[in-house]
């Protein structure tokens, strides 16, 4: 590989640990304060992307739950948050480096779907600061070290794009057995009251596993959830997969760590899958 394929990191030592200790350390804690996963096949995920520190304890419960799984591939879809561009971003080859190791790229699936979909392109410039994916990697590393990784920014989210893409994702892994990741938080520096009354909107559309409904109301509402259109996309391709179950795992705030209840952001998550009743 060369160094133009190989992603650094861009956010170890200030939105999570630099040392691979304790970042381990940073992680297993969140995993072992993590409740009890739905029984059952986990097909996707929703999961924050705030710093470790706040977010990580949401997150944790997403990854615990897809922990036991069996995947050959997971496809990670966040967020441009500093570039603006049509269509969707992916990164094809090499590896995303992290302080435990890095992630290899799974080039056949990315060329997959850049040949599922015209708005899918091969993009590496959006991606070198961003952190939406980037938050997503100590769990995965740390989990499912030898599973690669297909890392998809979304641009401008219309629904054109939003729809697009799920389905370009349905059928590039058609054959595969891929855990989908939808990295968003939620709503952004309400105080915690008008926080929930937001972002429960959103919850409900999640626990009915209704994409079409979350789409109508992140366009009605677009602040809620800077990775809406990600999770709509996830939602779709899960469905798609033979996904007929939703759970939220946990919703939480940033003040839940800060203490400041004032100007809070919104993390949930959340697990698509067929889960058994208990």
């Amino acid at each position: 590989m060369t160094g133009l394929e190989i992603r650094p990191t861009a956010v170890a030592g200030s939105w999570y640990p630099r040392s691979a200790a304790a970042l381990t350390e940073e992680v297993d804690r969140g995993l072992r304060e993590a409740r009890r996963a739905p029984d059952g096949e986990i097909r996707a995920l929703i999961a924050p992307h705030a710093g470790l520190m706040f977010s990580g304890g949401v997150a944790a419960h997403a990854y615990r739950a897809a922990a036991p799984g069996s995947y050959d591939v997971v496809v990670l879809i966040g967020p441009s948050h500093f570039v603006g561009f049509d269509g969707a971003a992916v990164w094809d080859r090499g590896a995303f480096e992290t302080p435990l190791g890095p992630l290899a790229i799974d080039e056949a699936g990315a060329q997959a779907l850049e040949a599922a979909s015209p708005l899918v392109v091969r993009r590496t410039d959006v991606h070198v600061r961003e952190h939406s994916l980037e938050m997503q990697l100590p769990f995965l590393r740390h989990l499912l070290p030898t599973v690669p990784i297909v890392p998809v920014l979304m641009g401008y989210q219309t629904p054109e794009t939003v729809r697009s893409l799920g389905e370009a994702i349905a059928q590039a892994f058609a054959n595969r057995r891929p855990l989908l990741v939808a990295s968003s938080d939620l709503s952004h520096y309400q105080n915690a009251a008008t926080a929930w009354r937001l972002d429960s909107r959103v919850l409900d559309c999640i626990a009915r596993f209704s994409a079409d409904d979350l789409l109508d109301v992140l366009e009605r509402e677009p602040s809620h959830a800077c990775g809406g259109g990600p999770m709509v996309s996830v939602m779709q391709a899960a469905y798609a997969f033979g996904a007929r179950d939703a759970a939220i795992l946990k919703y939480g705030d940033s003040g839940d760590i800060s203490g400041d209840k004032t100007a809070v952001v919104g993390y949930v998550a959340a697990a698509f899958g067929n889960f058994n009743e208990t």
